[in-house]
């Protein structure tokens, strides 16, 4: 069986959930800050993409991220680039610890129109899904964010991830479409119920070969996206954290059956440069175990 045939078998069928660690240059001052390193800690982007790398690589080192508990981790571009402990980012994961690495391919968000916000052109991306198949990275991720009930916002979201996915999928790469709804919007039900509509359209769309991941905010009606689940287009559902605290992210995501978390802040959540090596662990371990036990609904 081919590594990727094993990551395809470890995503379907093991128990686990996706760390994602894809903190991009605009998110990474504030991923440091609560971290506790300031931004007088680095001088340019070189210097403090060097210090989140150390961070990451901590998390990955660490004895309580591996495979057993973590089916996944998504990187963002500089990450994939790098190394850890010698080896290349994504060889380190699926060779040493047995988590599937997938890639952050998104350049941020364009401007609200329609209550909705699609992403900014991705100039290079057919290079970019060369260089991680080289790399051998399985997967990709890319996010919108919905804000209101609008149906043309809602369209133009999922329409565009849709598009941008079947190029991902004729790479040979399995796309994470993430049209995240706002946990603020005044209307997040009536919002889910326009996303699930147009979600169930696309899917439906596909040829039988194209498999996606959809990550999705955790929602208001439980088991809500139980028919994305199931659509046998979709190889996982993933929910994301989206600004709620870990406790009540892991409360919310373990009344969903068969969707499994995909945190970033809820993931580092307790975390400090400051720490002593088992004490970052301990609270790192504590952290993994409860968002897997969430994740095993």
């Amino acid at each position: 069986m081919t590594n990727t045939n094993q990551q395809l078998d470890k995503i379907r069928n093991e128990p686990g959930f996706i760390a994602a660690l894809d903190q991009s240059g605009g998110s990474t001052p504030k991923a440091l800050a609560i971290y506790g390193i300031g931004a007088d800690a680095y001088s340019n982007d070189d210097e403090m993409f060097d210090i989140i790398h150390s961070m990451r690589t901590r998390i990955m080192t660490s004895p309580a991220f591996n495979g057993d508990r973590i089916m996944g981790a998504i990187l963002f571009e500089n990450t994939m680039n790098r190394e850890v402990e010698g080896l290349a980012t994504a060889d380190y994961l699926w060779d040493v610890k047995r988590v599937v690495p997938f890639l952050k391919v998104d350049k941020g968000l364009a401007d609200e129109v329609n209550g909705a916000q699609v992403m900014k052109p991705i100039p290079g991306l057919a290079e970019l899904l060369q260089k991680a198949r080289q790399k051998n990275i399985f997967g990709t991720k890319m996010r919108s964010v919905i804000k209101t009930a609008n149906g043309d916002g809602v369209e133009a979201v999922v329409a565009q991830q849709f598009e941008i996915g079947r190029q991902i999928a004729e790479a040979d790469l399995v796309p994470i479409i993430e049209p995240e709804v706002d946990i603020k919007s005044p209307q997040k039900f009536e919002t889910e119920e326009l996303l699930r509509s147009a979600l169930l359209s696309h899917l439906d769309q596909l040829e039988e070969h194209q498999l996606v991941m959809l990550k999705l905010t955790l929602p208001e009606r439980d088991n809500y996206y139980e028919a994305c689940i199931q659509h046998p287009n979709v190889l996982k559902v993933v929910a994301l954290s989206g600004g709620y605290s870990r406790e009540e992210a892991n409360q919310r995501l373990a009344r969903q059956n068969g969707m499994v978390a995909s945190f970033s802040r809820a993931l580092t959540e307790g975390l400090s440069a400051q720490q002593s090596d088992d004490e970052f662990n301990q609270v790192l371990d504590t952290s993994i175990e409860s968002i897997f036990q969430a994740s095993k609904t």
